[in-house]
């Protein structure tokens, strides 16, 4: 659907033109009299036609005797003149383009035209052609490889695009260090032209038109007289970003500065400094900026009044607009100006700043996303427009964040929607921070600019699966889909920068914790398996776009909870508080791993430095100066008692005969001696699974409930646990087995009711307004929002949209309704964030999230919370409802009001992050389906008595095995093992047996294997030693497959302290040989004596 080849074939077929097809290849024609930046695509496409087909095809600059690709505008009367077409459906429009087969004249066959509306439609119809051949934009910038083909073929016929939804679309590099500063001083001269032709090109490829070029510690015109003129040569139109004006970036008022950026103190010099910039850019496209803002993108200072900033303001734009009236060689009013309404910028034109009518108003989000300000009615005649900044990355309050994405599509293309709906359609400008790892987000962003038809929110999954069978084959789309997909939801729900500002997911209550991590597991297992499966060549694109992010956000999100739960066990005197600990201090280490994996390896380093960016251990808005470890807390020798247990119900202590739940019990051991342990119940109709066992850390008990062999009504279950020496505890859990099933609605289920927004039972829409899911938009499932999404007349509160939810009470109760909605802001300053509650047939209660009229400042804690948790919430109390059904109405008095959960505490309601899970419908019992916690599986701590298959390394480095009453086995040959928990081959014969540590040797060894272009097998192997002293070391690796085993080479070296090593080795080129296995031989190098040990650390994918 979106990424279709629909006039490209490569199998030939009736009535199409052959482009490539053996050696031969059309020639391009592009005739002198085209505009330099036509000129230049037409390499473009010569050196793509290549990379596809192997062939490099002639370019001609007069039309030949044959058959050719002709690209050019209809501006250009020499090529209209040779053509002879009909292009009525291209004049006057902007950025369109037709391909088109034509038969010249005296010529038997037909060429292909591209032509384009103006210089920029031309452009964008060759880069339409190349990504339909196999040319993704994202070639150099994320690896993607070309698709090749030895035949190509177009279909005969008209092909028009265009115009595009949003007249100027781009993004913005912004907050660059240290990464992508670093990556450009270690790649690139500086942010010189060699730099911004890979950016300009990309901005093409993705059919976008406009940039606001990088601007911490550089500036575009000084750094480099050639950035401007390339940016000509391209097609790109250059502005300068929000606080930057008259086509001077911040940089140059570093290297010029003489007196106060302050208009009141020092406006003849700003005068003369602004004159410059205008005269300077004059002969280039550019988008002006206006006004000001303080020094260094802050508010403007001084003792004015708020009335004299305004008035100050005012008299900045005129003065400015002068010196464009001054300037250019046209009226001012011909001259593209932007005034950015930015933060506090704003509030002067809401409180009546006047700015003319010809000057485009750039409205912003908050900086996390969430639209401020939309055109009203009146404003969307304005001749100048209106355009929209967004952010994928932000330095500020209430937490930067600027290391992975954060944004959903959903949530982009419903804020982005409601402004295309509201006619700010002039520019859409996105700040990527860094670029990577945003390359998915970005291309949807620009593509929903250049065709926002294109899309709906039923269609968003589609696109997801679209653009990854593009990128990676069809094959792979729907698991690399999810991996997206997934790891943004969950840094949407929370972004990584904030998970130590809020009570995070729950340990206790509603398997929260637990189960974000395993469903967040779950995603990385299947990234996981891509990374190994993937043909070779698309790792590392995958590893850049997918992989990565996943991998290293989970590992992030794990590591906090793992550091709280650490806690919470020494609390309960559990010995398992140590493993939690420990696993918190090598998820530390792996987040280093990852970093060093996607900086030095993939693609061979050419990333190095891309992800420098500091992302854990933030203590107020600024990121840290140094990852942070969180604080753990172990269980001492003196605190752990051995032969002791202890226990504990986890999660609820009540199920019901609606949700059919198991209850659960945690065994724990308070010291590490085992203990043998029975657990009784004292109900025939409750039945435990693990009535015995012997208990090494933990161990979690399920008791199943016979419903029907249980009592009617509420019953007690005691649960009896017993050791081997002697000790006894109890537990009591109750049950809810009513004589006779309520029905008509959601039912409570351990005091609470939940119900997920799309559950409605009924809906009433209003006019042209109907209810719309936006699917997987929100914390938990999905949305309902309203499309069209404005009110064109003010209807009553009780004529407005309307969501209904049936539940029932089985006795009289006091509830307190919350609602959930998305963290959108009241961007019609004629509306609010209003949603109107109503139980029954009562009075509609008018609610509002908050205090939001300062959204996006640091002294509105209503709106910070918002964007730290990602929703606003709605509450109403009431007392003493009585038993029965009821309905809950949710309305839409305000229509960019967007729901997606709907919680009822009767009483039973306990704090998580996401609310309660979903709760049954008493009619639809069959359809339910709970969410269980993980069982525990039992585990040996290491170094120490091993009894159980899985296994907790709480030191790596060299261990030996000794059974029962016998020698050391193998003596001479140690076994390595990493930090962590792991299943390891069988270690002996006999068990129990004992692990002792011999030498510990804190490191961690991954190795990545693939094929080269080649067919050269290729071993990176990763080194990363968090040790205190420095440590020499030698590696062998092997490749093994099909009964043999090829050497790949020896290496030697010293480990410094907490540094990481990538070690490349390549085994001999083998046409029909797909390896098994790596095997690698490590040793430290001691005088005394070497200790050898092969592990297996991968396994290659299925063959061919």
């Amino acid at each position: 659907m979106f990424f279709d080849s629909d006039y490209i074939t490569f199998e030939q077929e009736k009535n199409t033109v052959t482009v490539a097809e053996g050696a031969r290849v059309m020639p391009i024609t592009v005739l002198k009299t085209e505009h330099k930046r036509v000129q230049r695509v037409a390499e473009d496409l010569k050196n793509d036609l290549e990379k596809v087909t192997g062939n490099k095809p002639d370019l001609f600059n007069t039309i030949p005797d044959c058959p050719s690709i002709l690209i050019g505008t209809v501006e250009n009367s020499d090529l209209m003149e040779q053509v002879g077409m009909n292009v009525d459906d291209l004049k006057g429009k902007w950025e369109s383009f037709i391909i088109q087969t034509v038969i010249l004249e005296g010529q038997s066959e037909p060429s292909v035209i591209i032509l384009g509306s103006d210089d920029r439609g031309a452009i964008f119809g060759v880069y339409d052609l190349t990504e339909k051949i196999g040319v993704s934009p994202w070639y150099w910038w994320m690896d993607v490889p070309v698709k090749t083909h030895d035949t190509l073929y177009l279909k005969e016929g008209k092909v028009l695009k265009g115009e595009p939804s949003v007249q100027y679309r781009g993004f913005f590099l912004n907050d660059e260090g240290p990464s992508l500063m670093t990556w450009v001083r270690t790649h690139f001269p500086d942010f010189t032209h060699e730099f911004y032709e890979k950016i300009f090109e990309l901005t093409l490829r993705l059919k976008a038109n406009y940039h606001w070029p990088a601007m911490w510690d550089s500036t575009f015109y000084e750094d480099d007289e050639k950035n401007i003129e390339t940016a000509a040569l391209y097609g790109v139109v250059i502005g300068t970003s929000h606080h930057e004006p008259m086509d001077r970036p911040h940089g140059d008022w570093k290297t010029h500065k003489k007196g106060p950026w302050d208009y009141a103190e020092n406006a003849d010099y700003l005068k003369e400094f602004w004159s410059k910039g205008i005269e300077r850019s004059k002969p280039y496209e550019t988008i002006i900026n206006l006004g000001m803002r303080g020094d260094g993108d802050e508010p403007m200072g001084g003792d004015m009044s708020f009335q004299e900033k305004i008035q100050l303001m005012e008299k900045i734009i005129s003065d400015q607009r002068q010196i464009i009236q001054d300037t250019m060689d046209v009226s001012v009013e011909d001259v593209p100006q932007m005034w950015a309404l930015y933060k506090e910028v704003k509030e002067y034109y809401d409180s009546g700043m006047s700015v003319p009518e010809d000057v485009m108003l750039l409205w912003g989000d908050d900086n996390f996303g969430n639209i401020r300000r939309l055109p009203t009615e009146e404003e969307r005649s304005r001749k100048g427009g209106a355009g929209i900044y967004y952010h994928f990355d932000y330095v500020g309050g209430p937490r930067s964040y600027k290391w992975v994405n954060t944004v959903p599509i959903q949530k982009t293309y419903e804020q982005m929607q409601k402004a295309y709906a509201y006619d700010a359609n002039k520019v859409w400008i996105v700040n990527v921070g860094d670029l990577k790892p945003m390359e998915y987000q970005t291309e949807f962003f620009l593509r929903l600019a250049w065709d926002i038809e294109a899309f709906s929110p039923d269609n968003l999954e589609q696109y997801a699966l679209d653009w990854a069978a593009y990128t990676f084959g069809a094959e792979y789309a729907s698991d690399i889909a999810k991996v997206i997909r997934d790891y943004v939801k969950f840094n949407g729900r929370l972004k990584p920068e904030v998970i130590n500002l809020v009570d995070l997911y729950s340990w206790e209550n509603e398997y929260e914790a637990e189960r974000t991590l395993y469903e967040f597991q779950k995603t990385v297992d299947k990234a996981e398996k891509l990374l190994q499966t993937l043909p070779h060549d698309l790792r590392d694109a995958f590893f850049q776009v997918g992989y990565y992010p996943a991998k290293a956000s989970f590992t992030v999100l794990k590591l906090q909870l793992m550091a709280d739960l650490s806690k919470l066990y020494k609390a309960e005197g559990r010995v398992a508080a140590n493993v939690a600990a420990l696993e918190a201090q090598r998820l530390f280490e792996e987040d280093k791993r990852l970093t060093f994996e996607y900086n030095k390896r993939v693609s061979n380093g050419k990333w190095d430095h891309m992800m420098d960016q500091l992302h854990i251990g933030y203590t107020y808005w600024q990121q840290p100066e140094d990852l942070i470890m969180p604080e753990v807390a172990f269980l001492s020798d003196e605190e752990s008692v051995d032969g002791k247990f202890g226990i504990k119900v986890y999660g609820d202590a009540m199920t019901d005969r609606y949700t059919r739940k198991p209850l659960f019990v945690d065994v724990y051991n308070r010291g590490r001696e085992l203990v043998e342990i029975k657990v009784v119940s004292d109900n025939d109709w409750a039945v435990v699974d693990h009535p015995s066992f012997t208990l090494s850390v933990q161990k979690r008990t399920k008791i199943s409930i016979d419903w029907d062999k249980a009592p009617k009504g509420k019953s007690d279950i005691t649960l009896t646990v017993t050791s081997n020496q002697g000790q006894t505890e109890t537990v009591v859990c109750q049950i809810d087995n009513p004589k006779t099933l309520i029905s008509g609605g959601f039912v409570p289920s351990s005091g609470k009711i939940a119900i997920e927004a799309v559950d409605y039972s009924d809906k009433k829409e209003t006019g042209p307004h109907k209810w719309t899911e936006i699917p997987d938009y929100g914390r938990t499932k999905s949305s309902m929002a309203i499309y069209p999404v404005e009110y064109r007349k003010d209807y009553s509160p009780e004529d407005v949209p309307q969501l209904s939810y049936d539940f029932v009470l089985p006795e009289k109760t006091d509830i307190e309704v919350t609602v959930i909605t998305a963290p959108s802001l009241p961007f019609d300053p004629a509306r609010g964030m209003r949603l109107g509650l109503s139980l029954d047939e009562d009075e509609l209660i008018i609610q509002n999230p908050g205090d939001l009229s300062q959204n996006g400042e640091h002294d509105s804690p209503d709106w910070e919370k918002s964007v730290i948790i990602n929703c606003h919430t709605y509450s109403m109390k009431i007392s003493g409802l009585i038993e029965g059904k009821h309905k809950l109405n949710v309305s839409l008095v305000d229509p960019q009001v967007v729901i997606q959960k709907i919680i009822i505490d009767c009483g039973g309601l306990k704090p998580t992050y996401l609310g309660p899970q979903p709760t049954p419908h008493a009619d639809r019992i069959a359809d339910y389906a709970y969410e269980e916690p993980c069982d525990i599986e039992d585990f040996s701590l290491v170094p120490g008595k091993v009894t159980t298959e899985a296994i907790y390394v709480e030191t790596a480095g060299f261990y030996r095995v000794r059974t029962e009453d016998k020698e050391p086995v193998d003596s001479e040959n140690l076994i390595f093992l990493e930090q962590g928990m792991t299943k390891p081959d069988k270690l002996s014969s006999e068990n129990p047996f004992t692990l002792e540590l011999d030498r510990a040797w804190p490191l961690s060894v991954t190795a990545r294997v693939n094929k080269t272009s080649a067919g050269i097998w290729s071993v990176a192997v990763m080194l990363h030693y968090f040790g205190k002293a420095s440590m020499p070391y030698q590696i062998g690796v092997e490749l093994s497959g099909e009964g043999r085993t090829e050497q790949c080479g020896r290496s030697r070296g010293w480990l410094k302290t907490d540094a990481q090593q990538v070690v490349n080795y390549l085994c001999k080129k083998e046409e029909n040989w797909t390896p098994d296995n790596v095997i690698i031989h490590i040793s430290d190098d001691h005088v005394e004596h070497r200790i050898n040990y092969s592990i297996v650390k991968y396994e290659a994918r299925e063959k061919d």
